[in-house]
């Protein structure tokens, strides 16, 4: 089968860019210097690829990511980096320590209870470093993790997330916020203890030299999207959601790849060559730059998203391609859902 003849819309991923940026990150960050986000791809194809680079270590936004991953036998040291208090998703993860290292993020004393009711032996405590979003104030670290500790549970280090730096543009502002959010970091993992600090993501991989930060989450690289790509990072695109013309007239154009086939956060997709002028739910319309011909019904057409992360957890599949177009696996997107 080539890309051309795929079912649209259709999430395509060129084999050869996904394995540069996989081996351009291990480069900076090799082993166990690298934690992967899975939440960017949501597939176990793609983490069998980044264990195959060698790290063997995943943070995961959601118990099914860790239990897919383990199922799919991918990885076996897994960071659940969300609070999460359903019990019968937490003694889910906990039935399955005995196949894998799980660790669970806390930040106050009831997601510390919810993890040990469920029986979760391992802990990390999530302290907040300036994302206005989950973990503790990073001088009431220590009191979570020896209360941890006295309910007999293995507290492992800490973990931060600067995510309101990640589109920082300037290098020089970015690095020293980065450096100022790290402080924090380490001034709880005095209090708390551990081996682990962990931090970071895409937008900030080569940020961490002076900090104490000893892994990074970062995950969209693999991928990459366009709000990423602004950073000028060594990553390149590596997914697109194919779409077909559908409609046409001698102004704009129409593809099958609209609201529910794109992450539309972060603004509107690109086209090459072309203006994107709106997306409808199933639907997007667009236009030619001066100088390209406009394209015929039933030409294809490839999309790149503006947030990979949402954009793949709308895709049951995605096609892995060669350099001439020819499909060459199909990845199930097997870790949607929670």
């Amino acid at each position: 089968m080539h890309i051309y003849d795929l079912p649209t819309p259709a999430v395509v991923i060129d084999i050869t860019a996904l394995r540069k940026n996989i081996a351009s990150m291990a480069d900076v960050h090799p082993g166990r210097r690298l934690r992967p986000h899975v939440k960017a791809h949501k597939s176990s194809g793609i983490a069998a690829e980044q264990e195959a680079a060698g790290h063997s270590s995943f943070t995961c936004a959601t118990p099914r990511e860790i239990l897919g991953l383990i199922d799919a036998h991918v990885g076996n040291d897994f960071l659940l980096a969300n609070e999460v208090l359903d019990p019968h998703r937490l003694s889910a993860l906990a039935e399955a320590q005995d196949e894998a290292l799980i660790t669970v993020a806390i930040d106050s004393p009831e997601t510390l209870a919810a993890a040990h009711r469920a029986g979760i032996r391992s802990v990390i405590i999530d302290v907040n470093v300036g994302l206005p979003r989950c973990g503790i104030a990073p001088d009431k670290a220590g009191a979570l993790a020896d209360a941890a500790r006295a309910n007999g549970m293995d507290v492992r280090g800490v973990m931060g997330y600067e995510g309101h730096l990640m589109m920082v543009t300037d290098r020089d502002e970015k690095k020293s916020r980065v450096h100022d959010a790290m402080t924090l970091l380490a001034q709880a993992h005095q209090a708390v203890g551990g081996d682990i600090v962990s931090a970071g993501g895409t937008g900030t991989y080569d940020m961490f030299a002076g900090t104490t930060v000893n892994e990074v989450q970062a995950g969209s690289y693999a991928l990459m999207d366009t709000q990423y790509a602004e950073l000028g990072h060594p990553f390149v695109q590596a997914m697109w959601v194919v779409g077909t013309v559908v409609s046409k007239n001698d102004k704009w154009s129409v593809i099958d790849v609209g609201l529910k086939s794109l992450g539309m956060d972060h603004g509107n997709p690109t086209i090459k060559d072309h203006s994107v002028w709106f997306c409808s739910d199933e639907h997007t319309t667009f236009s030619p730059s001066e100088g390209t011909p406009q394209p015929i019904i039933g030409e294809r057409v490839f999309v790149t998203p503006s947030h990979i992360d949402p954009t793949m957890a709308m895709h049951e599949v995605a096609y892995v391609a060669n350099e001439y177009g020819e499909v060459i696996a199909q990845w199930p997107i097997d870790l949607r859902g929670w």
